[in-house]
């Protein structure tokens, strides 16, 4: 008897398992709060440098003060990193005749005087993280996702070592400490690594909960199941959005999005353990209650009462026989047989650029010409209706058309806005939007996809890797923006052409609609 057969029997998606996905839907909408706080987290207001005063400038407004201090742009606006070595008093009679000697610019030499009317403060704001050091603002998300690669490994081999559930418990009680040890920075160091932590502690949220509550989930609900809780990491996004509207202050910001972490801590005492994995692990007895926990809530009280344990246990074990005594299994067990490799670079490949161009989007949130709030929001609903259709689609054409095509018109609709003028802010908003949401659609997807193209045996080690490649997309993505010195468009065509290529080989992988999940290697080969 397969376990897919055991699932049926004490009700495969009923009242438990039902229970299961809400409880572990709550920490899946604390992961965008924390995955995309880089946006409100880092932002940098308008400014420009700072002016000492001088008996000179007793008479003068503050805006002849900056006329005479500041050089200009070509579009009028005062540059935000440069300012005369002397003031320009001459441009008191004529503005227009800005100095054509270079030679009179120079670096700000007194700080930086931020505009606050949008945010009391950023980590920008506070440690000056803007012009030459503009790279050290945008290597905080690269240090968050460093920290979620790392974390993507030690938590994909630890739950398939240990358990799910405990292995959750622990990346959430991580989560918090240092979540809050963040929020308590004083300086940039400590920031940065504290940040790392979180990332690698909310790796491990991000990687067991899918396939937690997937592993509870019969073959006809599963991509039900996957949908609905991927539809939560979008209200977080939406959360996001309104939380960072309120809380202007980059500590009690981070305060905020750490706290709903202990709500999930509290929930998660009535999630069970995988019951695949007890088995696949030699743990009949625990399986069996839990099993018949299910069996219980679901209405099926009949299940195995009368069945003598042992009958059980004989049942079941010897469909896990492929994994020998003594047999352990690690990352490199997912390129040691022909057909698991193949599977193993090209989902790498994807995930990839799921992942780069998905945070390439979700961290330009000034670019397509809505407010950045307004942008987190709408961003995040249209996650919603994506998914949906998704639903329908997997279903219907199959994971492998619907994850190649969603990745590849994802990098068509950045590149259109390469094209697309400026001043076509409206267009450019939809476009933009559309690209979100398939976007999205390529991410739902291949949590989805790839759950079901490793084997139980491998499954967490197969997330584990595919996340950890994914979080490298991620780490580099905000690494991208600054490429824009080179030329203004290079970021956008980047992420185009990364989501076209790697949603390319997405057609390379086989299709697993309508398939039972594998249990061994050999199911695979």
């Amino acid at each position: 008897m397969k376990f897919e057969d055991l699932l049926l029997e004490i009700g495969g998606f009923g009242r438990f398992q039902i229970l299961i996905l809400f409880i572990l839907c709550l920490p899946r909408i604390n992961l965008p709060m924390h995955f995309l706080l880089h946006n409100f987290l880092a932002a940098t207001p308008s400014h420009h440098c700072a002016i000492p005063r001088q008996e000179a400038f007793v008479n003068l407004t503050v805006e002849e003060v900056l006329l005479i201090s500041i050089p200009r742009e070509p579009d009028g606006t005062f540059r935000s990193c440069e300012m005369f070595s002397r003031p320009q008093f001459q441009l008191l009679l004529n503005s227009s005749l800005q100095p054509e000697n270079d030679s009179v610019i120079q670096p700000c030499q007194h700080g930086w005087v931020y505009d606050h009317l949008q945010f009391t403060s950023t980590i920008s704001t506070q440690w000056d993280l803007v012009c030459e050091r503009r790279g050290l603002n945008q290597a905080t998300a690269t240090f968050f996702f460093i920290g979620v690669t790392m974390g993507a490994v030690v938590f994909g081999y630890l739950s398939d070592r240990f358990g799910r559930k405990a292995m959750l418990l622990l990346s959430l009680l991580c989560s918090v400490v240092f979540g809050m040890l963040s929020a308590a920075s004083v300086s940039y160091s400590m920031l940065a690594i504290t940040r790392t932590l979180t990332g690698v502690a909310l790796s491990g949220v991000s990687l067991i909960v899918l396939p937690l509550g997937m592993e509870w989930v019969d073959v006809q609900h599963r991509t039900l199941a996957g949908i609905l809780t991927s539809i939560f990491w979008s209200v977080g996004n939406m959360l996001l959005a309104m939380v960072a509207y309120l809380v202007r202050e980059w500590h009690w910001l981070l305060v905020a999005v750490t706290g709903p972490c202990l709500l999930s801590i509290v929930c998660l005492w009535w999630v069970p353990e995988s019951a695949r994995w007890l088995i696949a692990n030699g743990k009949v007895k625990q399986a069996h209650r839990h099993l018949l926990r299910c069996a219980r809530m679901n209405g099926r009280k009949d299940f195995a009462e009368d069945v003598p344990l042992i009958m059980y246990a004989q049942r079941v074990v010897l469909q896990w026989e492929y994994k020998k005594p003594g047999e352990s299994y690690s990352y490199i067990s997912l390129f040691r047989t022909p057909v698991l490799r193949k599977i193993s670079l090209c989902s790498g490949a994807v995930w990839f650029g799921v992942a780069f161009s998905y945070y390439g989007m979700s961290m330009n949130l000034t670019g397509f010409g809505l407010n950045m709030y307004l942008s987190q929001f709408v961003f995040g609903i249209i996650e919603i209706p994506a998914k949906m259709i998704m639903y329908v689609l997997v279903n219907r054409v199959g994971r492998r058309q619907c994850q190649a095509w969603a990745l590849i018109l994802t990098g068509l609709c950045i590149g259109a806005n390469v094209i697309i003028p400026k001043p076509f802010t409206s267009l450019r908003s939809v476009v933009a939007i559309m690209g979100k949401g398939f976007s999205e659609a390529a991410f739902t997807t291949v949590f989805l996809y790839t759950s079901e193209l490793y084997p139980t045996v491998l499954r967490q080690n197969g997330m584990g890797y595919t996340s950890f490649v994914a979080r490298l997309g991620g780490a580099l993505a905000p690494l991208v923006f600054l490429l824009d010195d080179v030329w203004r468009s290079l970021p956008e065509v980047t992420y185009c052409g990364v989501a076209v290529c790697c949603g390319s080989v997405a057609f390379l992988l086989p299709e697993t609609l309508h398939v039972r999940l594998p249990e061994g290697i050999e199911d695979i080969e």
